[in-house]
């Protein structure tokens, strides 16, 4: 089966603890809330200690254009997303040796921070010496769940194409989509849970050669993938495309969501393996904000243990969007052994799940 054999992660230069951007967030929408106090408790209920972003605090103080930010989008986006695959290709924790650009067949490109036509493998790939021949495959709005329907949509490319080798690229800065002029609740709330980062994973089909890059030890393959869009439910989550940019769409409703629909969703995933969620040994769960996590826990009967590791992703780094599932699974990777089962989840707009059934070989 295709097999994830690399995981590359680019962190932004700033860095900020999460009392600086709940002090910025009181300066900017006090006025606005006579009970800020109230509101401004979600940023320690959400265990999030820092994040980390692409500008320094000072720049989300002046009004931007639309114009404006998305073009910072667009130049951290190069320079951050050519580092992650950097990280990947040339990881010394996965891989014996490097892999060359040249050896990639297709690149696929999640985000859903920013709009950029070339798109941003286009770009990169006028920096780093790839194929001209390589393929470009970017997604776009997938939010959230982007990373997990990357990693699905390479595992299917390398089934069609098993020589392939193919990386899934995900780029976000949800910071630059921050609206002062925007008071709601559902921004507050964004503006305490989202940061910025960049990811890469490489996947490879069942006859790709590599030869003297042979990973360290023990990677997962990815037995099978789902998908699912519940209908009637297109106003959860994602963006409102406005004159000034993007406006944060975000339902108080997605725990209760979670705990109603998951278990049902994954069970029946899992079914189609002959596995139960008591199979698994690790849970890579996009950690889409606390209350989510524990959604899950209460949902499929999992124990605190099962989610420490998408917890600690969450504290130290904030909800990247899509980006932040590589970056869990990249710490599963540096854990799992021979046999062991892992389950990928991850939910976007849409309303949408997309799920992964890995095994280590």
């Amino acid at each position: 089966m295709p097999a994830i054999v690399s995981v590359g992660e680019a962190i932004p230069p700033y860095k900020l603890e999460q009392n600086e951007i709940m002090e910025f967030s009181r300066s900017i929408f006090g006025e606005s809330h006579k009970d800020i106090d109230r509101l401004l408790k979600v940023f320690g209920n959400g265990q999030i200690e820092k994040r980390h972003f692409v500008k320094n605090l000072d720049w989300y103080k002046k009004d931007r254009s639309f114009e404006e930010k998305n073009n910072a989008y667009i130049e951290s986006a190069i320079e951050m997303g050519c580092s992650a695959i950097k990280n990947c290709l040339h990881n010394t924790v996965f891989l014996t040796k490097s892999i060359h650009y040249e050896e990639i067949d297709a690149i696929i490109t999640i985000s859903s921070s920013g709009i950029a036509t070339p798109s941003i493998e286009a770009r990169m790939m006028n920096i780093l010496p790839f194929s001209e021949n390589t393929k470009r495959i970017p997604i776009w709005g997938l939010g959230c769940a982007g990373g997990a329907s990357g990693l699905s949509r390479a595992y299917e490319y390398c089934l069609a194409y098993p020589k392939a080798k193919v990386l899934v690229v995900a780029i976000e800065f949800c910071s630059l989509t921050f609206q002062k002029e925007d008071h709601s609740k559902s921004n507050i709330i964004g503006t305490s849970l989202f940061g910025d980062g960049a990811a890469c994973a490489l996947v490879t089909g069942d006859e790709s050669v590599i030869s003297d890059n042979n990973p360290k030890w023990s990677y997962p393959s990815i037995i099978g993938t789902g998908s699912k869009t519940w209908k009637n439910s297109l106003d959860v989550m994602g963006w409102d495309v406005r004159d000034n940019g993007l406006f944060v769409v975000f339902s108080k409703d997605i725990p209760t969501i979670v705990e109603q629909e998951l278990k049902e969703n994954v069970s029946n995933f899992l079914l189609r393996f002959s596995k139960k969620p008591a199979d698994i040994h690790h849970f890579i769960a996009h950690p889409g904000g606390k209350k989510v996590l524990d959604a899950y826990v209460k949902s499929l009967d999992l124990s605190v243990e099962h989610i420490k590791i998408p917890l600690d992703v969450l504290r130290n780094f904030g909800n990247m969007s899509s980006v932040t599932i590589f970056f869990v699974l990249k710490r599963y990777m540096e854990l799992g052994k021979s046999g062991e089962l892992g389950l990928v989840t991850a939910l976007g707009p849409g309303f949408s799940s997309e799920l992964l059934l890995l095994r280590w070989e």
